[in-house]
């Protein structure tokens, strides 16, 4: 049976990548050594990769079944704490490999995760790109952007386990070391975190009253 075949490869895809992120997790270290501003850095990329464990993990199962309001929803509340992990992450990126001393004496990622980490920000924008493709104007453009989004999300999800299930025990210790032992900025980092979180809740409202092409085609789930 397809239905049968589908469940076991799709069982077997996502236990390979959490055995492959636990393999992987225990060469991560949970501190970070180095400057404060390399640490200060460290703390701000684990907020927001905790704050958005959950959102995410609703926005999987509420694609996964039908809800296409809700799973719209959850998308936008995502885009702002969203683009704070990767402004974070990509500011970390553009110092260390433009040479910058403290960076670069405070190391690169584990080699897989650093192999891993330029897909998995090419299929994340790629994924909500086309998701807000299709919200704002459901078929207009052609039904690629579904079947893209289906692609894009199928490979973000597989990489997304390796990388949450590997850096799980490490965000969550810097995210408790930033409210126990309190590195200089620490209220900076957490307000930026709210401001995104915030900004996301915005976003959500003001994309309630919208009447999507999509959702009306499909009956708003």
């Amino acid at each position: 049976m397809p239905g049968v075949k589908l469940l076991v490869i799709a069982l077997l895809g996502v236990g390979s990548a959490v055995g492959a992120g636990v393999w992987i997790g225990r060469q991560v270290t949970d501190r970070v050594e180095g400057a404060s501003q390399v640490q200060a850095n460290a703390r701000l990329i684990a907020y927001a990769s905790v704050v958005l464990l959950i959102p995410l993990g609703a926005e999987v199962v509420s694609g996964v079944r039908p809800g296409i309001v809700a799973h719209a929803m959850i998308g936008f509340l995502l885009v702002p704490p969203l683009l704070l992990k990767l402004g974070s992450v990509g500011y970390r990126f553009v110092r260390y490999y433009g040479g910058d001393v403290i960076y670069r004496r405070a190391g690169a990622p584990v080699p897989v995760l650093r192999w891993l980490a330029p897909a998995l920000v090419v299929l994340t924008v790629v994924l909500f790109a086309t998701g807000i493709e299709l919200w704002l104007f459901g078929f207009r453009y052609g039904e690629q952007w579904a079947t893209l989004h289906k692609a894009a999300f199928v490979l973000w999800f597989l990489a997304i386990i390796v990388h949450v299930v590997a850096y799980l025990r490490r965000s969550a210790a810097l995210t408790v070391a930033d409210w126990r032992a309190r590195l200089p900025g620490a209220l900076a980092r957490q307000s930026l975190i709210l401001v995104g979180l915030a900004l996301g809740v915005a976003l959500l409202i003001a994309m309630l009253p919208f009447r999507s092409p999509f959702s009306v085609a499909l009956g708003a789930g």
